[in-house]
């Protein structure tokens, strides 16, 4: 019987090592793996890569990993917003670097990560400090910049409800980059408010299957 449950959040990120890429999932406040990115503080890993949108709020949450130096790379596309200011300071102590990526780039390099697309091209960046070091090639007199897949060791995602086999359902925008980050990662942990028997999800309603989900977990209740 295929079972992805599992029974505490501190077991759902038991596994992982320091030096491992996580991707989290999240756009402003809305779909943030919050309970999963907690007890990653608590479980000790650090020499971490994170990929988000963002690098999280005040101190809390990713911004507490950025804190307390567990963090060696962020690849994000939002650092210096007004609420990151642990990042902002870390930045310049020189104790994490930054991978800036533009938005779109950002989401495309994950999407290409889940779907077995090594690289491509876009225009976003030509002619910028985004794209030295990086292949510029031309088409159709359009400048575009060679972007690689970004891929996770784990990714942390948030969704409204799951069932047992993994199948995830969203909470209106709280979908943002959780779907493409779930396919992109070896291990996809799934943090929901709700969990369903096997059936009760509407088929039309599920936009990610099971099969991008090894791991499942329900909040706990504040």
């Amino acid at each position: 019987m295929i079972n992805k449950l599992v029974d505490s959040m501190e077991e759902a990120v038991a596994d992982i090592t320091t030096g491992s890429t996580v991707l989290m999932g999240g756009f402003g406040g809305s779909g943030v793996p919050e309970q999963l990115i907690s007890s990653l503080f608590y479980q000790g890993s650090n020499k971490l890569i994170g990929v988000s949108n963002n690098c999280g709020y005040f101190e809390e949450g990713l911004a507490k990993l950025i804190k307390y130096d567990r963090l060696s790379k962020i690849i994000c596309s939002f650092p210096l917003m007004k609420e990151s200011y642990i990042f902002i300071e870390k930045y310049m102590e020189g104790k994490i670097d930054l991978e800036l990526v533009p938005q779109g780039t950002l989401a495309e390099r994950i999407r290409a990560g889940g779907s077995g697309i090594e690289a491509f091209y876009t225009p976003t960046g030509a002619g910028t400090e985004i794209a030295q070091g990086k292949e510029v090639k031309e088409f159709d007199g359009i400048t575009c910049v060679l972007e690689k897949a970004i891929k996770g060791d784990f990714a942390f995602i948030k969704a409204k409800k799951a069932d047992r086999w993994g199948n995830l359902v969203y909470n209106k925008s709280g979908r943002n980059f959780n779907p493409i980050m779930a396919m992109a990662a070896k291990v996809t942990i799934a943090e929901v408010d709700e969990i369903v028997e096997v059936g009760e999800l509407d088929p039309e309603s599920i936009v990610t299957p099971g099969i991008f989900v090894q791991r499942v977990v329900k909040r706990r209740e504040q």
